[in-house]
């Protein structure tokens, strides 16, 4: 804890004063315009990677970053999903996923999770990912998916909770009025790059290349 405790004295000495405006015209509402969804993994820092401030993130993270199929019955990520559509009103929501990712890991290999009841539940949202990539190569459905289809996993994660995400009923009607545009990612702990999906795309591809449209808009 002792980093913890330090951080914490600096923030208050040194950060807090810098950004002093900002804190006070964040001290009574919030108006992100980005819905950031990511996997709780201690490697993953959303306000680093993007380049953005406290006020422009509206992030909600879990173990695989999960988005559940709605349901009538509630839970944290189906509640803020709503919250941040509907009240918030941001107008982006990026599901990210990123490399060696611990919960896909497990994916891989569920009966291996066999003291973890939780986190074996929690990971049947990532079934239909990994049945896929066992029906794209013609592995048995009761076989343990090997190491070798880990990004490939990662990457149909994404594409299956983006999935997920249209079927709440708040995400669907923004959508159908285009008022709401979703985002998949992968990010690279190693090399830092991230590989991009959605619109109407189920390719991945380099985030300069699906991005390429506001990379010419802000180099103008």
């Amino acid at each position: 804890m002792d980093h913890i405790v330090r951080g914490v004295l600096n923030f208050r000495k040194n950060v807090y004063p810098e950004h002093k405006d900002l804190f006070g015209a964040l001290a009574d509402s919030q108006n992100p315009d980005v819905l950031f969804v990511t996997c709780s993994d201690s490697r993953i820092d959303p306000n680093m990677v993007t380049g953005s401030h406290p006020g422009d993130l509206f992030i909600c993270r879990n173990a695989g970053n999960v988005i559940p199929p709605h349901s009538n019955e509630t839970g944290g990520m189906t509640a803020s999903i709503e919250y941040a559509v509907a009240v918030l009103g941001v107008r982006h929501i990026i599901v990210c996923g990123h490399t060696d990712c611990g919960a896909i890991k497990g994916a891989l290999d569920i009966p291996a999770l066999k003291g973890l009841p939780h986190v074996k539940e929690w990971l049947g949202h990532c079934r239909s990912a990994m049945e896929i990539v066992r029906e794209r190569h013609s592995i048995p459905s009761d076989t343990c998916l090997d190491s070798k289809y880990m990004d490939e996993a990662i990457e149909e994660n994404v594409l299956q909770q983006v999935q997920h995400l249209r079927t709440h009923p708040v995400v669907a009607a923004k959508l159908a009025n285009g008022k709401i545009e979703i985002h998949g990612w992968v990010y690279d702990i190693k090399s830092g790059n991230i590989r991009c999906c959605g619109r109407d795309s189920m390719e991945f591809m380099d985030f300069d290349q699906y991005y390429s449209d506001y990379i010419a808009k802000i180099s103008e």
